[in-house]
């Protein structure tokens, strides 16, 4: 196996093109950002206390423990990189865990990723301090000990005139190492994630994934689970709640009257969301009142973990808005997660072993939502009153597209038309008399090749699923069987 070492590679100010193709932009550059002081180190080893972190054991050495912030706001520079197309620009930050810091899209100005425009830490992470916004690299645990600080990086041009930025770490407490690539192609609006994982011992090692994404939120927004997603669970799977519509209690929230949860409005507190569903690779959210939205797609066999975190649209996220940012307002979290579908939910990486496997993030505007979505683009369909508007929002453009909807097989509107990621496609028509909203189908295809398309579900009468119980403790059980299964 080859070890590979993730080395500096500066291009201040400048750029790399690929003659002959639309061009993908990457440079470096120095920006200062007003910066709330986190505090020195603890000076002595800290070996566990007790301390935990999103439910596992929060153990800190050989890290130290930055537990103490001064208050004090002073002007700092960071180095960011950019990776720049004709549709996004995106800004990374090695020097802050190599989180993606800020993610634009051009077409209509909407960050669809939370930009933070100012860094105020606070005593949430692993080792201490931490900072919301953009996307955090929980690897190999949540809230990981180097989310705040210094990873490597470099840069890669591609040979189809992407561009890529590395950024990764050796992580000292495991002895493993992970590096995520971020690229931009030509022509398209969704950014791309390769992610590496390496145990570099002999010995077992466990593991969690989890992208964390941050988006800016308001009283418009709404999650997006798949339309087949019928359950929500909390962490640890200790409780289950119905989806959207929560009939009961469920993380501290009383929903007992109905209440659509897919709404930030409707979480007065705090709570956490992992969408119960094992069949599709999609989630996402939407701002209805900016008409523009995130969604992630990745193959659900390999990264299964869908959820959504708030502080809730409360007086206790209002106070979080204050702690973590002076301006920029509340944010909700989305994120998937790779081999693991809850948190903490660890797997195992064997002596030696590499997983290697891929995400894509993109932005999306201007079709009310959406009922399915892939690499190619987003679809949205409603159905009321006899009528149904669809939209269409594609992640390159296409000239001559065929966009059809059918109703029991049978056309009921056809349109050839150019789309691209500035330019999404909304119709609205009117259904047969008396059709059902099974039967109604919406495509989007390109040259006999379809691009994307979506027809109502029937949702089964499925009960709703057990909670996990925790393991007895090692004296309970008998034989060395029990021990390993459980």
């Amino acid at each position: 196996m080859k070890v590979w070492v993730l080395s500096v590679m500066v291009c201040l100010s400048s750029s790399i093109s690929t003659p002959g193709t639309a061009s993908v932009k990457v440079w470096e550059q120095d920006e200062v950002i007003p910066t709330y002081a986190a505090g020195d180190p603890e000076p002595n080893p800290m070996f566990y206390f007790g301390r935990t972190s999103q439910g596992a054991e929060g153990r800190t050495y050989p890290y130290p423990l930055f537990d103490t912030l001064t208050g004090e706001k002073v002007d700092k520079a960071y180095r960011l990189v950019y990776l720049e197309n004709e549709y996004l620009k995106i800004a990374i930050a090695p020097e802050m865990g190599g989180r993606l810091f800020s993610g634009l899209d051009k077409t209509n100005g909407y960050h669809f990723f939370y930009k933070q425009r100012v860094i105020k830490p606070a005593l949430i992470g692993l080792i201490g301090a931490w900072i919301s916004g953009g996307i955090e690299w929980n690897i190999p645990h949540h809230h990981r000990a180097t989310t705040f600080m210094p990873v490597q990086h470099r840069i890669e041009q591609g040979d189809n005139g992407s561009k890529t930025v590395w950024v990764g770490e050796l992580e000292v407490r495991h002895r493993m190492r992970w590096a995520v690539g971020y690229t931009l192609h030509p022509g398209r609006s969704y950014l791309e994630l390769s992610m590496r994982i390496v145990n570099r011992t002999p010995e077992h090692n466990t593991m969690l994934c989890f992208a964390n994404a941050a988006v800016h939120t308001n009283e418009n927004y709404q999650v997006i689970f798949p339309p087949s997603t019928q359950f929500g669970t909390h962490h640890h799977k200790r409780e289950f709640t119905t989806w959207p519509i929560s009939t009961g209690r469920y993380g501290g929230g009383d929903f007992s009257e109905g209440v659509d949860i897919s709404w930030y409005k409707n979480h007065t507190s705090a709570n956490s969301v992992f969408a119960w569903n094992y069949s599709d690779d999609f989630v996402g959210g939407y701002d209805h009142g900016a008409q523009a939205g995130t969604m992630s797609i990745a193959n659900h066999h390999i990264i299964p973990g869908k959820k959504f975190w708030t502080w809730g649209n409360g007086p206790n996220g209002r106070m979080w808005d204050k702690i973590l940012t002076d301006e920029d307002g509340p944010y909700i979290e989305l994120m998937v997660g790779s081999y693991s579908d809850n948190q903490p939910d660890y797997s195992w990486l064997g002596p030696y072993e590499s997983k290697i496997f891929t995400q894509y993030w993109y932005p999306f505007r201007n079709i009310g939502g959406a009922k399915h979505a892939n690499l190619e683009g987003a679809v949205n369909l409603e159905i009321s009153e006899g009528k149904a508007k669809v939209g269409f929002y594609t992640t390159a453009a296409h000239r001559n597209a065929e966009m059809q909807i059918k109703a029991k097989d049978k056309i009921v509107a056809t349109r050839h038309i150019n789309i691209d990621p500035g330019k999404p496609f909304n119709l609205s028509v009117t259904l047969p008399k008396g059709t059902n909203q099974h039967t109604v189908r919406a495509s989007l295809s390109v040259g006999g090749r379809e691009l994307v398309a979506y027809s109502p579900i029937r949702l089964t009468d499925t009960p709703m699923p057990k909670t996990v119980s925790n393991p007895p403790a090692p004296k309970a059980l008998k034989t060395n069987e029990e021990l390993y299964l459980a």
